[in-house]
């Protein structure tokens, strides 16, 4: 993913500014659904853009559904629901006031690796398969919010493993509330696919060896991960909104 080298924003900030700019312009009718976009060049510069950050702009928006890209004929809003633009892109402005967001992942890291490595003690051959499975589907998946949903199954099959149904209410109820930033983190992070699936198969392998501590290290790795990304996230909107000029 491009991210800004002029010393400003965030790593990342200048896409994340992309899409900003691009779904304003979708949002007041400028681009309604069926428009296509002017040329890459264009636009650009009409966005004082550079072309690889608006590329992963586009790229971010038609992972979501709001544009298409026709090859040979180029970019096209898509027919959008009214609700589509906001559960597929969310509202990261409005997660990065919900300061409860950073207490969420901090109660993930207590429960998830926890009960993983309980998992690796009972898990079976069955729930095991089915593991596998998932990894093997998750590959397949493009859209952000299948890609999470599948994601949020594969670590609630692990805790189900551990036959504790409270630890299985707990991780549950903290899982979902995390899921906005992890569906932003999908949309825009280009490498989320294969960082997902490496990780994934490293907390799988410890479950198949029913290790432990493999399973509580991969799984606090995974955890962590995640949080660290949203965590320079955040930071990097909160720094832009502070410095935005009023009107």
């Amino acid at each position: 993913m491009a991210s800004r080298k002029d010393g400003g924003g965030g790593v990342g900030s200048v896409v994340d500014e992309a899409i900003g700019l691009l779904k304003r312009r979708i949002e007041t009718g400028e681009f309604a659904p069926g428009h296509r976009l002017p040329p890459e060049a264009t636009l650009a510069a009409e966005l004082q853009l550079s072309r690889p950050s608006l590329r992963e702009a586009v790229r971010a928006l038609a992972m979501a559904g709001v544009l298409e890209v026709r090859r040979g004929d180029g970019t096209f809003v898509t027919d959008l629901r009214p609700d589509r633009l906001l559960n597929a892109i969310g509202s990261f402005l409005e997660l990065a006031q919900d300061t409860g967001i950073g207490e969420m992942f901090e109660c993930r890291k207590v429960l998830e690796p926890g009960a993983t490595a309980l998992a690796a003690t009972r898990i079976d051959d069955r729930a095991l398969a089915g593991l596998r499975e998932r990894i093997e589907r998750m590959r397949t998946l493009q859209d952000p919010e299948e890609l999470v949903r599948e994601d949020l199954a594969f670590h609630a099959d692990i805790v189900a493993a551990t036959g504790n149904l409270t630890l299985q209410s707990l991780v549950s109820s903290v899982s979902q509330l995390t899921a906005r930033a992890r569906i932003w983190r999908a949309l825009v992070k280009s490498d989320v696919l294969s960082w997902t699936h490496q990780q994934h198969m490293d907390i799988y392998t410890a479950l198949s060896a029913h290790d432990s501590l493999g399973a509580f290290t991969a799984a606090t790795r995974h955890v962590s991960d995640v949080e660290s990304w949203v965590r320079e996230r955040l930071d990097a909107v909160r720094e832009h909104e502070e410095n935005r000029p009023v009107p």
